[in-house]
């Protein structure tokens, strides 16, 4: 029995000789979700990368979901690439095991909205892949580097490529560290919903709370953000490259964000950010706190 299936059950873990093993991973786990929805908001930068690749581009890859009758199954594509419509083509990369409308190493088209994550490697490192971090997720701690092993891959938290705008939670924090790079304060203020993070921080408080407390409060909040980065600058995100591990769902207009940031030198930090669904969108309200 190999490793993956001592990790995740026999049933669970197709062996395949001569190729990777096969996990499956129910399509309603909250991992998995997650990194489906992930691969989707960042596959605008797997299809720019792949259009204009660069030398430190190694390998491009897809998985979409083929479906045949009542079976379907997520299967790698290799070589893709995609028409002036925006349609996926490329070439079948594992033997399929639930459906047998495919073969390996056959060539086919896809329309786009079945793909379901993209990975490439830079550097040596995997960029996007995010069902298979999933996967790794439920991996016991002790075991991870075996499993990194058996298939092949540098796997960190890597970098997330969301757009820099307000559609997303990740995109606001990008947005604002951009407004930072970009030194434009303004951009950074539009980017900040002072009285929501104001009815945040009182509502902690065994106080009463009114309309004009939690004004004078966001006033106060917004009075000390302009005066941190006149007295001190903008904070430099200039070098630094992001990783968003994490989204923890709050309620339907607050979700708390991991961001992982990456250092020239190596070095990283974690730390969780509070967001809002305000009405120009979602927007950055302030740190909760060091997670490590």
């Amino acid at each position: 029995m190999g490793l993956l299936s001592k990790i995740f059950g026999k049933k669970n873990v197709e062996e395949r000789k001569g190729e990777p093993d096969l996990v499956y991973i129910p399509n309603e786990d909250e991992r998995m979700k997650w990194a489906i929805e992930k691969a989707r908001l960042t596959l605008w930068y797997f299809e720019e990368s792949l259009a204009n690749p660069q030398p430190h581009h190694a390998y491009f890859s897809v998985k979409v979901h083929i479906i045949d009758g009542k079976n379907s199954e997520h299967i790698w594509l290799t070589e893709p690439h995609f028409d002036d419509e925006g349609n996926l083509f490329g070439t079948v990369g594992n033997e399929p095991v639930d459906v047998k409308t495919v073969r390996l190493n056959q060539k086919i088209g896809i329309n786009r909205n079945l793909i379901s994550d993209w990975m490439s490697i830079e550097n040596g490192r995997l960029i996007g892949g995010y069902t298979i971090r999933a996967i790794r997720d439920g991996v016991p701690e002790k075991d991870k580097a075996a499993f990194d092993n058996s298939i092949g891959l540098y796997i960190d938290e890597g970098i997330d490529h969301f757009k820099a705008n307000l559609d997303t939670p990740e995109g606001a924090i990008l947005a604002i560290e951009q407004a930072y790079i970009n030194q434009d304060l303004n951009a950074a203020l539009a980017c900040k919903d002072f009285y929501e993070e104001a009815k945040s921080l009182l509502s902690v408080m065994n106080m009463e709370i009114d309309h004009n407390i939690i004004n004078e409060t966001a006033e106060v909040l917004e009075l000390s953000f302009i005066n941190s980065i006149e007295e001190h600058g903008f904070p430099d995100f200039s070098t630094v490259q992001n990783a968003f591990p994490e989204r923890k769902k709050i309620d339907d207009t607050h979700y708390l964000i991991t961001e992982v940031c990456w250092y020239p030198d190596g070095g990283k930090s974690v730390q969780l950010l509070n967001t809002y669904k305000s009405p120009k969108g979602w927007v950055v309200l302030g740190p909760a706190g060091p997670q490590e």
